[in-house]
């Protein structure tokens, strides 16, 4: 997946828009050195860390 097309799966996700090309640059980063450690495909350790996100996002949405 290309940064600009991550960077708009994380302003669909609740994102920033003006933080998304930083910080799907910075996933892309995390996503490929998990997958190196753990052996993992690169799709499925930036589905893991797309859901984390997500996570805290909504959690944020309700003010915890």
């Amino acid at each position: 997946m290309e940064i600009s097309q991550l960077a708009q799966v994380l302003v669909a996700l609740g994102c920033p828009a003006e933080k998304s090309g930083e910080m799907a640059a910075q996933l892309d980063k995390r996503a490929r050195q998990l997958a190196a450690e753990q052996g993992r495909r690169y799709e499925e350790a930036l589905q893991h860390l797309l859901t984390l996100m997500k996570q805290g996002w909504a959690a944020t949405g309700r003010g915890n």
